[in-house]
């Protein structure tokens, strides 16, 4: 039986953990070939080996634009092409801004926000070439409900969906260029935070859906997004929170105690 995403082939960036390990795995389950583009090349490699031929494991930083650049020619050349580009490579630190080294601010920027115009400047000639192109950049929810010690990050953040715009107008109608933005996701970032049950709780608490996503979750909209059915979609941030961003920090607490009365 045919894949959504048979006859199409993706460069994924940081795609040997976390989110991007479940995209790849989505697009490769769903017929796409896949490219693994991670700094951890070894695991990649794993990666690869799980599932199946026809796939790379490439290394690269992002931040280095000449890696990023051959690696993406490189998995094009092997590939005949490209139509799929899923800039999701990141790292995150936590700290008061004042206390950020230029070099520690310099670098979140660098592979959180300039990688990805890395990898869009890189791929946008393949991307267009196959007349049928699209990317995707995975943002955050911090990008615009920022969170203490996080400002070099949800600066970055904020940068990606604003330059996801930019390219959506400019490289269409050849290619669309979407982001995705997830909010709190069970990924190897995360797991001393959700491995606290305290924290967890406390956390899942605040979540409308009652509990932290997952990355296949996330890997489902990267999906939708680089597919036909949305074809008619592009510059688009698509939000997934499981409701987060919704509740007023200022009353839904008080509201919803009184609002608790009703159900008794």
């Amino acid at each position: 039986m045919a894949g959504p995403f048979d006859g199409h082939a993706a460069v994924v960036t940081g795609g040997a953990h976390g989110i991007g390990r479940a995209v790849a795995c989505r697009l490769a389950g769903d017929g796409a070939r896949v490219a693994i583009v991670d700094v951890d090349e070894a695991a990649g490699g794993e990666l690869v080996a799980q599932l199946g031929g026809g796939h790379l494991a490439l290394g690269a930083d992002v931040a280095d634009p000449g890696e990023l650049a051959a690696a993406i020619d490189r998995a094009a050349s092997a590939f005949g092409g490209l139509t799929i580009l899923v800039n999701n490579a990141g790292s995150g630190s936590a700290k008061p801004l004042d206390r950020y080294t230029d070099d520690e601010f310099a670098r979140l920027l660098a592979v959180n926000l300039t990688g990805v115009w890395h990898g869009i400047r890189a791929a946008v000639p393949h991307l267009r070439a196959s007349g049928r192109g699209s990317v995707v950049n995975v943002a955050g929810t911090v990008a615009s409900r920022p969170t203490r010690g996080e400002g070099p990050y949800a600066a970055a953040k904020a940068g990606v969906v604003a330059l996801t715009r930019t390219a959506a107008l400019e490289y269409a109608p050849e290619v669309r260029v979407n982001s995705v933005s997830p909010g709190y996701v069970a990924t190897r970032m995360t797991q001393a935070v959700l491995d606290d049950e305290d924290r967890r709780s406390r956390i899942e608490g605040r979540i409308p859906l009652g509990r932290v996503g997952d990355a296949a979750e996330v890997a489902g909209a990267v999906a939708f997004l680089c597919s036909a059915d949305a074809g008619f979609v592009t510059g688009h941030d698509l939000i997934v929170d499981g409701g987060s961003g919704l509740p007023s920090h200022q009353s839904d607490e008080i509201l919803k105690a009184l609002l608790a009365r009703w159900d008794r």
